[in-house]
């Protein structure tokens, strides 16, 4: 999945080819806003003090600290996601793993209906406000959760229509417990978006790790106790366990600390201007649904269990290739927040870290792509590594239209956000039901990567005058506001 191991790579020679792409010269890397750490410049970055000193010098700004962070998360994630998953092949038979991938996605896929429309707005609005961001993340928690547990109820009840693979969720048991780990994983999505818009972002990699082992050993302990539903139970009880420990943390020391450091400084956000916010970004997240989430709903709906766990694994690791791509643009639209004026600079920041992390993940994962999925046995690799190579490829098109899409978060420019999000959904959903019949689950990485080419090249104009803004007028960057870039 994503980082099967660190590779040292020589920092200029992804900066260079960055810049070039985007026509900018490294003279170009803008100024720091006051108070803010001084921005590496190419001099500091190519200079004697190694990588290292480079990182060093990145992690005293908020940006990159926060942005690494994430993807140190996302590491983790994939360390303890591959472990988890090797586990589950070797304990539980494929008919059971086919099933209990299904049943987790479509979980997620409930649960993730409104919370992802809120990471985008917990992020931007979290640094802004103040007094009221108790409040801010208690309404996310409860809107994300009744949402959730509301679309739920509907999919059980029309389960039938679903398919023979979600037949174990027939009955008031199941269903209870099904319903319940929909509102428990609405919460646990909000939890990390949440201490990364606090900066305290450095905690989201310790919940995932203490979240993974658990999670590893309950998997184990049930495989012979419940074989059916083990690795469904094992996937949301540690997750349950530890929403209480990280809500006391952020609500008993993180928010009151961020309340008395933001409370003077700028008027906090009103409701209205969070909802008109939301009804622009809240479109635009359906990309992510479909994405993740819809399609392998709609595969699972479609194939047989078994068929259903060697896709699966393949999708599940090429989507984490392309979370990390989210991860920085996730700490560059709660810096952007923070600070508007050095909006410019940081985008040109942080597009040259993506690349220079992801490319190599990329280049590693097409390569050994057969290698990785032969982990978990032969059928894997065989069924699985042309759609994980494709979706690797997809993530390089993906860097330019998250960094793009951060930076219209952070102006406030919804409805320019929606189109770009919905345009890129609509293209992936359509072009994945046309090709099926023809390439069957390979359609789904045909379709994500000649979709989001399409899309980085619609939205490349664009991008590179946000890049090439020495600073950002405020009548542009005014909240809620649907300017052009």
């Amino acid at each position: 999945m994503s980082e099967l191991d660190e590779r040292t790579i020589r920092a200029d020679a992804f900066t260079d080819a960055g810049l070039g792409l985007l026509g900018e010269s490294p003279a170009g890397a803008g100024s720091p806003a006051p108070g803010e750490a001084s921005p590496p410049g190419p001099a500091e970055e190519a200079g004697p003090t190694g990588l290292w000193g480079r990182l060093r010098h990145d992690l005293r700004n908020p940006l990159f600290r926060n942005g690494y962070a994430l993807m140190a998360n996302t590491a983790i994630t994939a360390v303890l996601g591959m472990g988890y998953w090797w586990l589950a092949a070797q304990l539980y038979d494929a008919a059971d793993f086919g099933r209990g991938q299904a049943v987790i996605t479509a979980m997620r896929l409930f649960a993730s209906l409104t919370a992802l429309g809120f990471v985008g707005a917990l992020a931007r609005f979290i640094p802004l406000a103040g007094r009221r961001t108790p409040e801010l993340i208690i309404r996310a928690y409860v809107i994300a959760g009744a949402t959730g547990v509301t679309a739920a109820v509907g999919f059980l009840l029309t389960l039938p229509w679903w398919g023979p693979t979600y037949a174990s969720l027939d009955g008031f048991g199941p269903g209870l417990f099904f319903l319940a780990s929909v509102l428990v994983w609405s919460v646990f999505t909000l939890q990390d978006v949440t201490l990364a818009g606090l900066r305290k972002a450095t905690w989201v990699p310790v919940n995932s790790l203490g979240y993974g082992l658990v999670k590893m050993a309950m998997l184990v302990g049930l495989a012979y106790a419940l074989p059916d539903g083990g690795i469904f139970v094992s996937w949301i009880i540690p997750a349950a366990m530890a929403l209480i420990p990280i809500n006391i943390f952020i609500f008993g020391k993180v928010v009151p600390r961020h309340v008395r450091k933001t409370a003077s400084t700028v008027p906090p956000p009103r409701l209205p201007e969070i909802g008109r916010f939301l009804a622009g970004d809240y479109p635009g997240t359906f990309s992510i649904l479909a994405i993740v989430y819809l399609i392998p709903v709609l595969i699972a709906a479609q194939v047989d269990e078994v068929t259903f766990g060697y896709f699966s694994m393949a999708h599940t690791l090429g989507c984490l290739i392309e979370l990390l791509a989210m991860n920085m643009a996730t700490s560059l639209t709660v810096e952007g927040s923070f600070d508007r004026d050095a909006l410019a600079a940081n985008a040109r920041r942080a597009l040259r870290r993506a690349f220079m992390i992801i490319v190599p993940i990329v280049i590693a994962t097409i390569l050994t792509g057969p290698f990785i999925l032969r982990v978990f046995g032969s059928e894997f690799a065989d069924r699985g590594t042309l759609l994980l190579q494709l979706m690797a490829l997809a993530v390089l098109p993906r860097v330019l239209i998250e960094i793009y899409l951060s930076g219209l978060r952070a102006r406030g420019q919804a409805r320019k956000l929606a189109l770009v999000q919905m345009g890129l959904a609509v293209l992936v959903l359509v072009s994945t039901l046309l090709l099926f019949p023809h390439l069957g689950v390979n359609a789904v990485g045909y379709a994500l990567l000649l979709s989001e080419l399409a899309v980085a090249g619609m939205i490349f104009g664009g991008l590179r005058k946000m890049l090439n803004y020495g600073k950002t007028s405020q009548s542009v960057v005014a909240s809620g506001s649907t300017q052009p870039s």
